[in-house]
């Protein structure tokens, strides 16, 4: 199975930006679905955004349409979560996980998962 390894998580005010990154290790990305979750104190993990593995399609929950950007670079085995105008809430360890193809919105459906990076959002 691919392995994942998030990094690019920080502690900056409310309104900044910030790039996660995701790389893939052992084996091509090419076919796989990357998601990007988040978990914060207290809560259960929830759905961010999810790219296809052909990239044609993607999904973003509510709260972060607009803000955040999902993109992937197979040459570079490594998928991106840009996010802009951040908020407090937007606090969390954010994950990525990868599963065959397509997206899903369920946490359970994915095969692989990195680590986490810790996102702080604070004035």
């Amino acid at each position: 199975q691919v392995q994942l390894q998030e990094s690019g998580g920080g502690l900056l005010q409310p309104g900044g930006s910030l790039t996660l990154s995701c790389a893939a290790s052992r084996f091509t990305v090419d076919d796989y679905a990357i998601g990007w979750f988040r978990q914060a104190p207290g809560k259960e993990r929830e759905g961010v955004s999810c790219i296809r593995s052909s990239g044609s399609s993607t999904y973003y929950i509510d709260s972060v349409k607009g803000r955040f950007s999902i993109l992937r670079d197979n040459g570079q085995k490594t998928v991106y979560l840009q996010m802009n105008s951040l908020k407090p809430e937007d606090t969390a360890v954010y994950y990525c996980a990868a599963r065959r193809i397509f997206c899903s919105r369920t946490s359970g459906d994915f095969v692989s998962w990195g680590q986490g990076t810790q996102v702080t959002v604070s004035s």
